[in-house]
């Protein structure tokens, strides 16, 4: 059964570069443009692992995690952080909110492949 990778993303050409970065990959993608859509798509679609960016319309990506992260039946899935927020000490917020994994943009699509194969073994 393949895996599905759910990621939130509200910049089109973001989510275009991870669609064709997947696309080459035996991984099912759902998408969503917002924190609260995310919460609805994890509802609906029980990913395996969640790409979240921070900056996000409706409800940023900490709030989406950390309510993702509450409740029991989602706790274990791996969401990584990706994000252009590099600041130092913005790891850390991520990881506090229950983050497992932290990327920041740009990114080698490699390593974020790595990565995600880390976490989908």
């Amino acid at each position: 059964m393949k895996k599905c990778i759910l990621v939130v993303e509200d910049q089109e050409d973001n989510r275009q570069i991870l669609r064709d970065l997947l696309s080459s990959t035996d991984y099912d993608m759902v998408e969503a443009e917002n924190g609260q859509e995310a919460i609805d798509a994890v509802a609906k679609s029980k990913p395996d692992l969640i790409l979240m960016d921070i900056q996000l319309p409706v409800m940023d990506g900490y709030e989406a995690t950390r309510r993702i992260k509450a409740n029991p039946d989602w706790k274990a899935i791996p969401i990584i952080v990706v994000t252009s927020y590099a600041l130092s000490g913005d790891a850390e917020k991520a990881r506090a909110a229950g983050c497992d994994d932290y990327v920041t943009k740009p990114y080698s699509p490699r390593q974020l492949l790595a990565k995600i194969r880390e976490y989908l073994k």
